[in-house]
């Protein structure tokens, strides 16, 4: 196991500099820098700060066991029909409520709509795959075709609705996962 990679890594994905991990864990910035190249080790006492700064432990920073799936197929996907509003949520990701985006593809019957959601911090983005339909942002509306996207910071009342005679279908991905 490279360690200084290791340690590198997770410092990206937790968004931060060296000097941002060194401040957290009270150490340099070189220090950092030399336990990232190999070219020193930490002690473990070091060791278990800097990974605590990264939200993690020597547990799980030395388990190998876990691989981080890439592709997802049909036995992955979760289906749940909501009658009443008149779509299909399609969660194409299993989990995706702990990772930062969550797809999912929304079929909408004629007349149906998805759930109204509120404000929240994020950004959401569609591709309507069939048909066509509204976006109603507040007070606004906008409509989308097939073949068009949309995108939008999801920063007041908002839902889609099915704007044809026939079924919709949209590729539909927010951040943070609110579906």
């Amino acid at each position: 196991m490279n360690i200084g990679e290791k340690i590198k890594r997770l410092r990206i994905q937790n968004d931060l500099t060296q000097e941002e991990l060194a401040n957290r864990a009270e150490l340099s910035k070189g220090f950092i820098s030399q336990v990232e190249r190999n070219l020193t080790s930490p002690s473990i006492a070091t060791l278990v700060d800097i990974l605590e700064c990264l939200g993690t432990n020597l547990k799980e920073f030395f388990d190998d066991t876990f691989e981080e799936k890439i592709v997802f197929g049909k036995d992955d996907v979760f289906v749940k029909t909501n009658n009443e509003l008149g779509h299909e949520v399609i969660w194409l990701i299993p989990n995706a409520q702990k990772n930062n985006m969550e797809p999912i593809i929304l079929v909408l019957n004629e007349g149906g709509s998805s759930e109204v959601d509120d404000p929240h911090e994020g950004e959401e983005f569609g591709y309507v795959l069939i048909g066509s339909i509204y976006i109603y942002l507040g007070n606004q509306r906008f409509r989308v075709k097939k073949g068009e996207s949309f995108y939008f910071k999801p920063s007041m009342t908002h839902y889609i609705e099915n704007a044809g005679k026939t079924r919709a279908k949209v590729l539909w991905i927010a951040t943070p996962p609110t579906f």
